[in-house]
């Protein structure tokens, strides 16, 4: 159980930014224990499993459950995903210059975290099915997200995605399954 006294949790948002303003934003969310669930490289390319499939088909589905919203490259990797996630407009609701104790207060209306939280919710609800398991984790808690300031990181950051498969065998987790 978390205990804020001793598990000193770092928030990996950047402090003051409100993440339902319109942008674009690189997500990496990772599965639980970077077990890989979701397929395998062959040949450069990542060859998807059924899982693999649902998680493709549940992030193609963010635009249709959040309509002000945007997807851009994507990639699904054997333990994780990559993706590029736009907003168009700034989301009701959205906070800008908070004090600290409303910005706490006020976090969960971010559209941001609210997208990554459906799309864990979805796709892991609907692998378990498939595991035949009963809230099983599928993804680790948090992810990892980064705001893209211009056109050259945006350019910079879809060709890393898109040539991600090309980089497995240099995973740590490289070779430490089959689907």
């Amino acid at each position: 159980m978390y205990n804020p006294d001793i598990h000193k949790r770092r928030s990996i948002r950047l402090k003051g930014y409100d993440y339902s303003q319109a942008g674009a934003y690189f997500v990496t969310i990772c599965t639980k224990d970077r077990e890989c669930l979701f397929g395998d490289i062959t040949n450069g390319e990542m060859q998807l499993n059924i899982m693999g499939t649902v998680v493709q088909q549940y992030w193609n589905k963010i635009p249709r459950h959040f309509p002000n919203t945007a997807i851009d490259e994507f990639i699904v990797m054997p333990n994780h995903v990559h993706g590029i996630i736009c907003i168009e407009t700034n989301f009701v609701g959205a906070i800008h210059e908070l004090p600290l104790h409303e910005y706490k207060r006020q976090r969960r209306k971010m559209l941001l975290p609210k997208i990554i939280g459906w799309f864990k919710m979805q796709s892991a609800k609907q692998i378990n099915q498939i595991r035949n398991t009963r809230s099983n984790p599928v993804w680790q808690r948090n992810y990892y997200e980064h705001i893209i300031r211009n056109e050259q990181e945006l350019n910079t950051i879809r060709k890393y995605i898109l040539t991600n498969p090309l980089k497995w065998e240099l995973d740590e987790y490289y070779g430490l399954h089959k689907s």
